[in-house]
């Protein structure tokens, strides 16, 4: 499922004059290309930050709560699952696992970036996987398999554009949406933010049978698991679509190869 870096000793490829414009631009040039790509997702970005504010003011939290969950997880699916989980009194253990059972997703995010970003520093590598979530990650990803001879400091420069388009709205919507809570209307209803968001990431990313059957085990398994308490399903879904995504593609390349 993932997509290795073009061979250097095969053909080159015939570039477009805008290929040609994207390889030679500066690493400054790339870091505003991403951050420019990036702000379309404000429109839910926004929304979404702002109702994890509304919603760790419900539950209980104070803003320095607040701001230090959106600061160091950095992960918005995981974020509303764990606030959930503590307003209805889960086990702590209950609510980490369900958590880190959300972000498994990251974990193939993150394969999938070793072709392009693996040779980084280790520093940035940690900034990075800081930074990784579902839209840096999708702009990164259709970014470099669209140009795949750009230069590391290049991917690298793009990917912390991204980032910052992306991150740093984050951390100011949650805080805004704490401060302005209560005054938003309840008719507004922006959880549907959370929604359009998956849509607007997951569909374009469903190239493959592997994706797609990845995909659909998932959906299969959340509706089929829903029945577990406190979340629980996700940590059956989760892995069952890893291990769907991954035979699909093992059988494809055996198929392939015997051709």
């Amino acid at each position: 499922m993932t997509k290795a870096s073009p061979d250097p000793d095969g053909p080159a490829p015939v570039l477009t004059p805008e290929a040609r414009r994207v390889l030679v631009r500066t690493p400054g040039q790339c870091l505003r290309h991403g951050l420019i790509q990036s702000l379309p997702f404000l429109l839910v970005l926004v929304p979404f930050g702002l109702l994890f504010g509304v919603v760790s003011d419900a539950a209980g939290f104070d803003l320095p709560q607040v701001m230090g969950f959106s600061v160091l997880v950095l992960a918005g699916a995981s974020q509303f699952t764990a606030v959930q989980l503590i307003a209805d009194h889960a086990p702590t253990i209950v609510v980490i696992l369900s958590a880190l059972a959300v972000n498994l997703r990251l974990a193939m995010y993150s394969a999938s970036l070793v072709p392009w970003l693996g040779q980084a520093p280790t520093r940035w590598r940690a900034f990075l996987s800081y930074v990784l979530i579902d839209q840096t990650y999708a702009l990164a990803i259709q970014h470099y398999e669209a140009n795949p001879r750009l230069r590391l400091d290049q991917r690298m420069a793009y990917f912390t554009g991204t980032a910052i388009g992306c991150c740093v709205p984050w951390f100011l919507a949650t805080a805004l949406g704490f401060t302005l809570g209560r005054a938003i209307p309840e008719s507004w209803a922006l959880d549907f933010a959370v929604p359009i968001t998956f849509l607007a990431m997951v569909a374009p990313m469903l190239r493959s049978p592997a994706h797609i059957a990845a995909a659909g085990v998932s959906i299969l398994g959340a509706l089929v698991f829903s029945v577990l308490p406190s979340g629980l399903g996700i940590l059956v879904a989760a892995p069952l679509a890893m291990a769907t995504g991954a035979w699909v593609e093992w059988r494809m390349e055996r198929k392939g190869a015997a051709a």
